[in-house]
């Protein structure tokens, strides 16, 4: 007689709750996108368009939000219009056909460059501070290591408004305020914290004996750290750095208050762009959506490292 297998594996999932999972996965996914797809269908519409009740899916795209965003118009006669010839540009021709005239180029771009200097510098800091710190943690017999970790990262939890006005005091007497170096500098402070904790806990789990082996070797104990641990902490490395980029790509509060001009960043310049008659959506939306694009391409590359560090130290031998 023939006999029927039914065992299952207790930690395989069964086909039904894969099926699912699955469909809870996508659309969480779909729901989660939805914000994001309409600030992109936003950016291609025209003004009218986008104040339009009930709001319209199926519409004429145009450049017009784009071409706004990178350039500040002037309102012109129709003669003063005709006088010089032909459009040399599509933002050209658009800008036209409303009657004005593209008077100069914008402060977006400024402001997208500052957004990439202070966000990626504070980054490198951070992380590079942090690695440093963490391995120190780490490796070492620190005194009282629990309760400076635990300052550390008391740091994180303060609100920023908390410490706003004394940061700006402090700014202000420095001569760090509308710059660069300053929010640098702010962004690493906290931004430090959050790394020390996250890379404590990825070198803690690589084997001190990969060092020992190094330094026997002859190797100094520097030598062991660039050489060894450096290497083995890469996924840590980098899925730390996409969180610290994303708190100082998306920062607005400390942004608001200490900058203004030479070293403000996009996220409180966006809001500010004004059309005429009110605000200009279709230009929001696209300086928004051209200033996710940096941050989708760091995480889309960083995406298996980020995976690795997420997951790393789950399973022990």
């Amino acid at each position: 007689m023939s006999s029927v297998n039914t065992a299952h594996s207790v930690v395989e999932p069964g086909i039904a709750t894969k099926r699912i999972a699955a469909t809870i996965v996508i659309a969480y996914a779909l729901i989660t996108m939805i914000p994001l797809v309409w600030i992109v269908m936003t950016s291609f519409k025209s003004p009218p368009d986008s104040i339009s009740y009930p709001p319209k899916i199926v519409f004429q795209p145009t450049l017009e939000g784009y071409c706004n965003l990178f350039t500040t118009r002037t309102r012109q006669t129709s003669d003063y219009i005709a006088s010089l010839g032909a459009a040399t540009s599509t933002c050209d021709e658009i800008t036209r056909s409303r009657n004005m005239v593209i008077a100069g180029s914008s402060n977006y771009w400024p402001r997208f460059q500052n957004s990439l200097v202070i966000a990626f510098g504070s980054t490198f800091l951070a992380v590079s501070l942090g690695t440093l710190a963490a391995y120190g943690f780490s490796r070492f017999k620190v005194p009282l290591a629990e309760d400076l970790l635990f300052f550390i990262l008391s740091t994180r939890m303060m609100p920023p408004i908390a410490v706003a006005i004394p940061i700006y005091l402090m700014y202000r007497e420095l001569g760090l305020s509308d710059t660069a170096l300053g929010m640098i500098l702010l962004y690493t402070a906290v931004n430090v914290s959050l790394a020390v904790w996250l890379l404590k806990g990825f070198i803690d789990e690589i084997p001190r004996e990969y060092e020992e082996a190094a330094m026997i070797d002859g190797y100094t104990r520097m030598q062991a750290f660039f050489k060894v641990v450096l290497p083995q902490a890469t996924t840590g490395i980098a899925a730390t750095a996409i969180f610290c980029l994303i708190f100082a790509w998306n920062e607005y509060a400390f942004a608001v208050l200490l900058t203004s001009g030479e070293a403000q960043t996009a996220p409180p310049f966006i809001p500010t762009i004004i059309g005429e008659g009110g605000q200009d959506w279709p230009a929001v939306a696209a300086g928004t959506t051209i200033f996710v694009v940096p941050i989708l391409v760091f995480t889309i590359l960083l995406r298996k490292q980020l995976l690795r560090g997420i997951t790393f130290g789950a399973v022990r031998k």
